[in-house]
């Protein structure tokens, strides 16, 4: 099982899950690597780092910048770059741990 399915089914049971992150798009944020902690919510803010699909594809961890009127979140990286809009956010990240420590967000 791949560790995206393997968080879905984590937050769907239990509303928690950890996922190891990597990449370089979401410095000086999110350190290479990272492990993550995601929660489930019922909503979800401009500026919440999430665990999403975005056409077809899951996206780890990237921030959601605008929220349209219909509902859907346009979700891009912490250098500008676009991933695109969606509805299919499955958890934020709570906490980070890479190699300096722990790093909490909202």
């Amino acid at each position: 099982m791949s560790k995206h399915l393997r968080l879905i089914e984590d937050l769907e049971a239990t509303g928690t899950g950890t996922m190891k992150c990597h990449g370089s798009s979401m410095l000086p944020i999110l350190e290479n690597p990272s492990t993550c902690t995601y929660e489930r919510q019922e909503s979800y803010d401009v500026g919440d780092i999430v665990f999403c699909k975005v056409n077809g594809r899951f996206i780890d961890a990237h921030k959601i910048v605008k929220v349209g009127a219909d509902g859907r979140y346009l979700i891009a990286n912490n250098r500008g770059h676009e991933n695109g809009w969606t509805r299919t956010i499955y958890g934020r990240v709570v906490a980070a741990t890479g190699a300096s420590g722990i790093r909490h967000f909202r």
